[in-house]
C-alpha cells in the first residue's frame, strides 16, 4: 500500500476551522456568493446558472467556454497562444496537482520542489516513489531562490521542478529573471517545470511595471511547462471546487485526462457554469479589483500590528497572495508555535497555522505561524484586537522551543 504522510495543514484546518471565532488562517480571498458575482459583473442581464438545464455530467474535460477563457488568459503577451485543448478542468487545484504527479512521476524519478510550500507538492511525489529534494528559499534573502543551488540539485534522473508562485506560506514571488533562469536550467536537461499558481494574480505589493513582476510560467516559451490554478484563492470561489491544469505539452494533458477517468470523471456542471461566469470579461476584472483592494487594505492593518509588536514578531512582508509567514519569539528565542496557536485559539478564538508542524521538515520554521489576511476586514481587525490583548496578558505563558 502507498504510504502518504499525514497532510498536516489540512488536518489542522479540519480540526480547528469550525471552532474558530476569528479564522485568520483562511487562505482564500473573502468568499462571495452567486448573487455577489451578479452584482460585481458588468452584465446584469445574464444569470450564472440556467436552472432549466438538465444536470448531466457536462463536458468531461470542462466546457469549451471555460477552457477557452482560461486559454485566452494564458495567451496574453505570449508569442504562441495556448490552445483550449491544452487545458483540463479539475475539481480544485488540489486534484490538478495530484493528477499531474500521478501521471508524470514514479519510482526512479527525481523531483526538486520549491520550499517552504504546500505539503502536497513534495509529499505526493514522494509517496509515488520519487526521490524529492527541497530547494530551500531563505528568509534572510527575502525568501529568494538561488539558481546555483538548483544547478547543484540536478541529477541525471531529475524529471520535474516544482514551483509555487506566489508562494504559500510566505507571500513571496519568484522574480521574472529567476523564472527565466529556471527555464534555462530545465531546458538544458529537458526537465519538466510545474508551477502551482493558485494565488496568481493577487499581486498587492508589486506592479506589472516592476522588473521583478512574474509572468505565468506558460508564457516563457518552454514546451515542458505546466501550471495549475483554481477559483478558490484569488477568485473567492472555493465552494465550487473548480481548478485546472494547463500545459504547453499536450501529451501531459492527455495523460492527466486518462488518469482522471478513474477518479472524478468531470467537474460538476453547475460549478463549471459559475466558474465560466466569474472568469468572463464582464466579471473577472471587478472580482480581481475587489480582492486586490481587500488584500492591500488588510495587509496594511496586519503590518501596523506587526510594527507595534516588533518585540515579539518579525516577517518579510509578502508581495502577493493571501498569506504571511510571521515568526514569534521571546528574547530572540522562537516560541513553540504549536503551543502558541493552540493556546491562542482556546483563549481568544483566533486561529493561525503553526509553521513548524504544517510547513516544516525536521526543525524548520520553529516559531513561525501562517496568517491568512484577505478575509473580511472586520474579521481580521477583531482577530488582531484579540491577539493584541493576548500578547499583553497571555503571551508570557507560551513556551519557547527547547534545545535538543
Amino acid at each position: 500500500m502507498v504510504q502518504v504522510k499525514e497532510f498536516a495543514v489540512e488536518q489542522w484546518m479540519d480540526k480547528y476551522e469550525l471552532q474558530a471565532k476569528y479564522n485568520v488562517a483562511e487562505t482564500c480571498c473573502a468568499s462571495v456568493s452567486v448573487n455577489n458575482l451578479q452584482e460585481i459583473s458588468e452584465d446584469k442581464s445574464t444569470s450564472p446558472l440556467d436552472l432549466s438545464s438538465k444536470l448531466t455530467y457536462g463536458a468531461i474535460r470542462g466546457s469549451e467556454r471555460l477552457r477557452s477563457t482560461l486559454a485566452n488568459l494564458y495567451s496574453v503577451k505570449t508569442p504562441t497562444p495556448l490552445p483550449l485543448d491544452n487545458v483540463l478542468i479539475t475539481p480544485g487545484a488540489i486534484q490538478a496537482n495530484f493528477l499531474l504527479f500521478y501521471s508524470l512521476v514514479g519510482p526512479g524519478d527525481h523531483v526538486i520542489c520549491h520550499y517552504p510550500t504546500y505539503q502536497q507538492l513534495y509529499s505526493v511525489p514522494e509517496s509515488l516513489g520519487a526521490e524529492v529534494s527541497l530547494w530551500k528559499s531563505k528568509e534572510k534573502d527575502d525568501w529568494k531562490l538561488d539558481i546555483d543551488e538548483l544547478k547543484g540539485l540536478i541529477r541525471p534522473n531529475t524529471k520535474l521542478i516544482i514551483l509555487n508562485n506566489p508562494q504559500n506560506p510566505t507571500g513571496a514571488v519568484i522574480p521574472q529573471a529567476t523564472l527565466e533562469e529556471i527555464v534555462k536550467v530545465a531546458r538544458s536537461s529537458s526537465i519538466y517545470i510545474h508551477a502551482d499558481e493558485v494565488y496568481r494574480p493577487v499581486f498587492h505589493s508589486i506592479t506589472p511595471m516592476d522588473p521583478d513582476f512574474p509572468s505565468s510560467l506558460l508564457s516563457l516559451g518552454y514546451e515542458r511547462t505546466i501550471v495549475t490554478g483554481s477559483l478558490s484563492k484569488a477568485y473567492s470561489l472555493a465552494g465550487i471546487r473548480v481548478g485546472w491544469v494547463a500545459s504547453r505539452d499536450r501529451s501531459v494533458i492527455e495523460t492527466c485526462a486518462a488518469a482522471r477517468h478513474y477518479t472524478t470523471i468531470s467537474v460538476s456542471y453547475l460549478d463549471d457554469a459559475i466558474a465560466s461566469y466569474a472568469l468572463a470579461p464582464a466579471c473577472i476584472h471587478g472580482l480581481l479589483r475587489r480582492n486586490i483592494e481587500l488584500a492591500k487594505t488588510n495587509l496594511a492593518i496586519l503590518e501596523k500590528f506587526i510594527e507595534s509588536h516588533r518585540w515579539a514578531c518579525e516577517w518579510v512582508k509578502p508581495r502577493a497572495g493571501t498569506t504571511a509567514f510571521v515568526r514569534f519569539n521571546k528574547m530572540g528565542k522562537p516560541v513553540d508555535d504549536v503551543a502558541f496557536c493552540e493556546t491562542l485559539l482556546q483563549q481568544t478564538g483566533v486561529m493561525f497555522v503553526p509553521g513548524s508542524l504544517c510547513f516544516g521538515e525536521g526543525e524548520d520554521f520553529k516559531g513561525y505561524v501562517r496568517i491568512g489576511f484577505v478575509q473580511e476586514t472586520e474579521v481580521l481587525e477583531k482577530g488582531l484586537e484579540a491577539l493584541a490583548s493576548f500578547m499583553d496578558d497571555g503571551y508570557d505563558e507560551v513556551p519557547v522551543v527547547k534545545r535538543k
